[in-house]
């Protein structure tokens, strides 16, 4: 997975968001009557999610590839440390190995201490470019065992278990919390099958009743106000999703453009 700048994210919130607004005044000025107002907003939704949401998607395998291959990591800097070398050499020894997209944060790091940059500043640039929480937690106490000496490796078997016992961790809570990403889809689903079995069921053969007493609500408009109810449905439960599923809500776009494209597809071929 390649790495995903901030700014190629900002780039591509603010393109999407200018592509909706287009399609959403476009809507409001030709298909305001139109059958075709309802998708066109929801085509504008979906458009001013999908990539942002497939740049935050990369964005968290890259990192998270980051994170699974640091035990490995400060293993081989403990051995290249007990072998003797100091602390920057087992960096940059490191750095001629396999660690995943960790291998060029590396490559960087001993390139810019190649340029006479400190190790302290390297570091933390390294940390910056990475922006990992575990690399945030690491960083500041591998900077600290450097400035005070000794036998730096006695710090980083112990980061080695501790990173491994976070990623074990995650891994647990992840698999914890599949059941309930289940569930957001099946309530979906089924509050989509209650909402068609409704409509043709109860709606659509009314309306062929005609009362003196009240207006029946026409099908037309009960098609309308389900498929707002469905889409703000699949909007917020995806959210929902991400949140429980990797603990930020960015994460939870995916799941919404899925869920509003099935949402879509139930209207357009079974309504």
């Amino acid at each position: 997975m390649p790495k995903v700048e901030k700014f190629e994210k900002k780039i591509a919130w603010i393109v999407s968001g200018v592509l909706g607004i287009i399609i959403c005044v476009t809507a409001i000025l030709l298909l305001r009557d139109s059958p075709l107002f309802d998708e066109y907003f929801l085509l504008a939704v979906v458009i001013t999610v999908f990539p942002p949401a497939v740049l935050d998607y990369v964005d968290y395998r890259w990192k998270r590839s980051i994170d699974k291959h640091l035990p490995d990591l400060f293993r081989s800097i403990v051995q290249a440390q007990k072998s003797g070398m100091t602390l920057p050499q087992a960096l940059e020894e490191a750095s001629k190995r396999k660690y995943g997209p960790m291998t060029k944060e590396l490559q960087k790091m001993v390139t810019q201490m190649s340029w006479g940059v400190p190790f302290k500043e390297a570091l933390q640039s390294l940390g910056k470019r990475v922006n990992t929480a575990l690399m945030g937690r690491t960083i500041p106490l591998i900077l600290e065992a450097q400035r005070s000496g000794g036998q730096v490796e006695r710090v980083f078997e112990p980061l080695e278990k501790f990173v491994q016992t976070t990623l074990t961790f995650d891994d647990e809570r992840k698999t914890q919390t599949r059941p309930y990403l289940a569930i957001i889809y099946v309530a979906f689903f089924v509050f989509l099958f209650t909402i068609i079995m409704l409509f043709k069921s109860f709606f659509v053969q009314m309306s062929d009743f005609s009362t003196t007493q009240f207006e029946l609500m026409s099908p037309k408009e009960a098609r309308s106000i389900f498929f707002h109810m469905s889409a703000i449905q699949a909007f917020f439960g995806g959210i929902v999703a991400g949140k429980m599923g990797e603990g930020t809500v960015g994460g939870g776009l995916k799941h919404s453009v899925i869920l509003l494209t099935c949402g879509y597809l139930a209207f357009k071929f079974v309504v």
